[in-house]
């Protein structure tokens, strides 16, 4: 069958390097987590203040999304991928010169300002290879590189720790620059592995070529705003739609975030060692995959794709405030691994719904402005996590808060599609054994 196979050959080879540069990604926004275990000590850095390092690295980044992305639109998303990929490793690697409490700020700051762009770049990639159908699978596949990177990066983190005086430089210096280094290989790569566009794509036949071009040329028809190439972009970035996305995304984007920059702090008091804590904190990413996996299949059927977003906030919730109110530790191991299902679960099966209704430039725009604004809680939410650790001496008034901030974007969902009807999409093609792709 035509369309499984290009589906297949498609996903087989794009989607290994756009993992692999994501799983790079999540391991250099999270290692600060792993790191905190001995840096704090070691800087004097107090719960607070490593709340505002964390929400600091999101301030530029929310700032330079929407250039960035547009930026993305002009000089191709190959090459601008490469340049994040290139500058973020060196910030990250820069990471082990800090030495007090506003250096790490700097640092943060600049390594937000360098990733800019990437997540919502991808999407926008993936957006002019696949079509509508298939986007939800493809997203869930992808987005799973945050718990696979956490599952593995957050214990090799902690193994890195043990370095201890290594060329007489602390644990966590090696973290960073031993974690920081590949993206700025990859980057270099990332031209020669990516194809530019399905045009040009030679590892299809040309019967193949010309089906993916036609089918994402009559989606495009069908969805292209009427005007003008700017007109076009404007109308999207102040369309209501765009805006209540925002609000959704607000509400979830920083759910995994915060859980895996605070989740080996929240673990320490059980007692269990520095390196032993990073291996248990690998746990709940282990069923953080698994809701992404079901989910992601759960949101490309037919009329389910807002439903499952709201199981996802749901299950998250309930496992955030479940995690909040015990103390004991297996019981709170236990609602943290339920809570990482609907956290994680939740980012493939959000983009699944605007990356199917924007396109083009008004894509690029509309994706990160909705990437942008939701990410504004990510600025908010580890300042308050930290400021609440500090003042009460735990993690389980930050829990609460993050339990708050899903039902928050539960509502604005509801509201939304109380407003906006989505258009009827077409169900998802099976492939020859009848499993959809």
């Amino acid at each position: 069958m035509l369309e499984s196979r290009v589906i297949r050959k498609l996903a087989m080879r794009l989607l290994p390097v756009l993992i692999a540069g994501y799983f790079i990604a999540i391991i250099d926004r999270a290692n600060l987590g792993v790191a905190a275990l001995t840096m704090n000590a070691d800087l004097g850095i107090s719960a607070a203040a490593f709340g505002v390092a964390a929400s600091v690295f999101f301030v530029p980044y929310v700032l330079l999304e929407v250039p960035s992305n547009l930026a993305l639109q002009r000089f191709g998303a190959r090459w601008w991928i490469a340049r994040i990929m290139v500058t973020w490793g060196i910030l990250a690697a820069a990471h082990a010169l800090v030495w007090d409490v506003p250096s790490l700020y700097v640092a943060r700051a600049l390594l937000g300002a360098a990733e800019a762009g990437f997540f919502p770049g991808v999407i926008f990639y993936l957006t002019l290879w696949f079509p509508s159908a298939y986007r939800g699978r493809i997203m869930a596949i992808f987005t799973a590189g945050i718990p696979v990177a956490l599952i593995i990066g957050t214990p090799l983190s902690g193994l890195i720790l043990e370095m201890e005086g290594v060329l007489g430089l602390h644990g966590w210096q090696w973290v960073y620059l031993i974690e920081g280094l590949p993206a700025v290989v990859l980057g270099v790569l990332i031209p020669f592995l990516l194809p530019a566009s399905p045009e040009k794509a030679t590892f299809l036949t040309a019967e193949e070529r010309t089906w993916i071009t036609d089918t994402l040329a009559g989606e495009r028809a069908e969805r292209e705003a009427a005007g003008g190439h700017g007109r076009a972009v404007l109308r999207t970035l102040l369309s209501p739609q765009v805006l209540m996305f925002a609000l959704v995304y607000y509400g979830l984007t920083n759910l995994n975030g915060a859980v895996s920059t605070f989740l080996p702090q929240i673990l320490q008091p059980f007692g269990l060692g520095t390196t032993a804590t990073t291996f248990v904190a690998a746990i709940p990413y282990v069923f953080g995959l698994l809701g992404m996996l079901v989910l992601g299949r759960l949101a490309d059927r037919p009329g389910l794709r807002a439903g499952s977003i709201h199981v996802a906030l749901g299950i998250s919730f309930v496992g955030l405030v479940g995690s909040a109110i015990v103390d004991e530790p297996i019981i709170k191991l236990v609602a943290l691994c339920v809570a990482s299902v609907g956290v994680f679960g939740v980012l493939p099966t959000f983009w699944g719904v605007p990356s199917a209704v924007l396109t083009g430039a008004a894509a690029a725009g509309g994706i990160a402005l909705i990437n942008a604004l939701g990410n504004l809680s990510s600025v908010v939410n580890p300042a308050v996590i930290g400021a609440i650790r500090e003042s009460t001496g735990d993690f389980n008034g930050g829990l609460l808060w993050l339990a708050a901030m899903s039902l928050v974007a539960m509502i604005a969902l509801a509201i939304t599609l109380a407003v906006w009807k989505p258009a009827r999409r077409h169900p998802v093609p099976a492939t020859e054994n009848g499993v959809r792709a």
